[in-house]
């Protein structure tokens, strides 16, 4: 994990200038929400994974992305749609405030669901 951790400093701060304080605040808040999280680079993004991904966070040229979709949780969603990709993946543009509170959600969604056993398939 430590290496992990100095490869997402490396990224934050390779990120344009713009981005790297909504990076940190996306960061600090996965920290303090999943403080048991792992922190990983996941398709050469930051992640942070609980028995899975829990989010990847990534800088684009003018956004931030959040992935992996958000599902699960109708009432977030529709809290979400101005920042709603097609595939629902998240695009968070720079230079305007980050919905801190919906990605807290979000992340606790997604403990929720990691937290969750997977049903197994009976085959018939």
């Amino acid at each position: 994990m430590a290496r992990s951790k100095t490869v997402i400093d490396a990224y934050i701060a390779a990120a344009p200038a713009e981005a790297q304080r909504p990076l940190r605040h996306i960061r600090d808040m996965v920290r303090r929400v999943a403080p048991e999280a792992e922190e990983i680079m996941s398709y050469r993004m930051p992640a942070f994974r609980q028995g899975r991904i829990l989010i990847n966070f990534a800088a684009f040229k003018a956004h931030i992305g959040v992935f992996p979709p958000v599902r699960g949780d109708a009432k977030l969603e529709r809290a979400l749609t101005p920042w709603m990709g097609p595939k629902g993946n998240l695009k968070l543009l720079l230079g305007e405030p980050l919905p801190l509170d919906l990605l807290e959600r979000v992340v606790k969604l997604r403990l929720a669901a990691a937290a969750t056993p997977k049903r197994k398939t009976v085959k018939r």
